[in-house]
C-alpha cells in the first residue's frame, strides 16, 4: 500500500494502523462518504483509535483518508451538527493538529478538515456557528461528503526549488 496517507505518515507509529481504501471508517460510518467518492481514497486511518493510547483524554478526530486524485490526507469527523458541539469540533481539530505535529512527514499535511453531521442539522449554513469553523479551517459538508467538497483539492505543485533536469542558462 502506498497512499497518500501512507506516505505521509511514514515512520510514525500512526503508519501501523493504516488500512487500505476506506476500511478504517466502520461500515456504520460510511454512508457519510459518498459511495461515488469512496473509491478515490487509497487509504485511511482510525485517528481517534489509534491515538487514543498516546492521547486517552484529548479530544481526538475522527478519521484520515488519502485522496488519490490530489495526493492530500483529508480529515472527516462524524458528529452531531448542533450549535452547541462547534466549539467541540473545533477542539477535536485543534487536539488532532497537536498529535499530529512531528508525525507527519516534511511537507506533509492535512490539506482539508470535514464535517459530516451525524444525525439531524441543527443550524444553517449562514449561521455564525458555521462561520466559525470556516475560520478554523473545518468545511461542514452536512450529512455526507461528496465530490463537490473535494472538489478545491489540487495535485501538488512541485516546489519550484527542486528543479528537475537541465540548469537554465
Amino acid at each position: 500500500m502506498s497512499g497518500p496517507l501512507t506516505r505521509a505518515l511514514k515512520g510514525s507509529y500512526l503508519a501501523a494502523s493504516i488500512q487500505g481504501g476506506i476500511q478504517a471508517v466502520p461500515n456504520d460510518k460510511r454512508k457519510h462518504i459518498s459511495e461515488a467518492v469512496r473509491p478515490d481514497f487509497l487509504d485511511s486511518l482510525d485517528l481517534d483509535e489509534a491515538s487514543k493510547s498516546r492521547h486517552p483524554t484529548d479530544a481526538r478526530w475522527d478519521y484520515l483518508l488519502g485522496h488519490a486524485a490530489s495526493s492530500q490526507v483529508v480529515a472527516i469527523e462524524t458528529h452531531s451538527a448542533e450549535t452547541s458541539q462547534v466549539s467541540r469540533v473545533i477542539q477535536k481539530r485543534t487536539a488532532s493538529l497537536g498529535h499530529l505535529q512531528g508525525q507527519l512527514g516534511a511537507g506533509h499535511n492535512v490539506a482539508a478538515w470535514y464535517w459530516a453531521a451525524s444525525g439531524r442539522i441543527d443550524f444553517v449554513p449562514h449561521e455564525k456557528a458555521v462561520l466559525r469553523l470556516s475560520q478554523n479551517g473545518i468545511q461542514f459538508v452536512g450529512g455526507r461528503l461528496e465530490a463537490k467538497h473535494l472538489a478545491h483539492l489540487s495535485k501538488r505543485t512541485p516546489d519550484p526549488r527542486k528543479r528537475r533536469g537541465k540548469p537554465r542558462k
